[in-house]
């Protein structure tokens, strides 16, 4: 049984990975650069530093990769109030603690974004740390943030819980495995291919279903 949790927080506690894709599809659109919106969410899950030039290329990105960031930022601020915490994500952080488990939200957010998603979850209280964009250098698939989850966690002994093939790639370059949820848009043929070690179809299935995992 894994001793700490690490929950990433956006598509996998909280309902955002299509609210990012229509912001960054409307920041590249801003630039002249139209990317089918499909193409853009397969990318969500990455941070900016890695999603612009991985849809872009490196040569472009070189270029316009700072403004379109830039632009991105509002465009989701002005959709933040429609991101709503995914059904059972209060409740799998509250059980986790119950069953004596270190619970850390991994996010690489900005702190204005991170502070919002702790209101709506209530779990100030709850969570025993979280993350930041300030905690990580590169986002994922970098392990930057997993790894930043595991030193406030203070132990490796600890499972990945996240929503796309990009937490599952950050957590095994960080040591640990994923257990995934497929609220992000992915299939669960995905996220086992990715290596996910457990696939459940929301947070509320993993959540009823805790003592059949690692966690439980």
């Amino acid at each position: 049984m894994a001793r700490a949790a690490i929950l990433d927080v956006d598509g996998t506690l909280v309902d955002t990975n299509y609210q990012h894709a229509i912001a960054w599809y409307r920041a590249f659109r801003q630039h002249d650069f139209v990317l089918p919106i499909w193409k853009i969410h397969r990318a969500i899950g990455m941070g900016g530093d890695q999603l612009v030039g991985h849809l872009l290329g490196e040569e472009k990105a070189a270029e316009h990769e700072d403004d379109i960031r830039a632009a991105e930022k509002p465009l989701f601020k002005a959709m933040i109030e429609e991101c709503e915490p995914l059904e059972g994500a209060r409740q799998l952080i509250a059980e986790l603690k119950e069953r004596g488990r270190t619970v850390i939200l991994a996010s690489s957010a900005k702190g204005d974004e991170v502070e919002h998603y702790l209101d709506l979850l209530d779990a100030r209280e709850l969570a025993d740390d979280w993350t930041m964009s300030d905690d990580v250098e590169e986002t994922k698939p970098a392990p930057d943030l997993v790894q930043a989850a595991i030193e406030k966690a203070g132990t490796d002994d600890a499972i990945m819980v996240g929503d796309t093939t990009w937490d599952i790639e950050a957590a095994k370059r960080a040591g640990i495995e994923t257990i995934a949820v497929m609220t992000g848009g992915f299939s669960a043929d995905e996220l086992r291919e990715a290596g996910a070690v457990q696939v459940f179809e929301s947070i509320e299935e993993l959540r009823q279903r805790i003592g059949d995992t690692a966690l439980g």
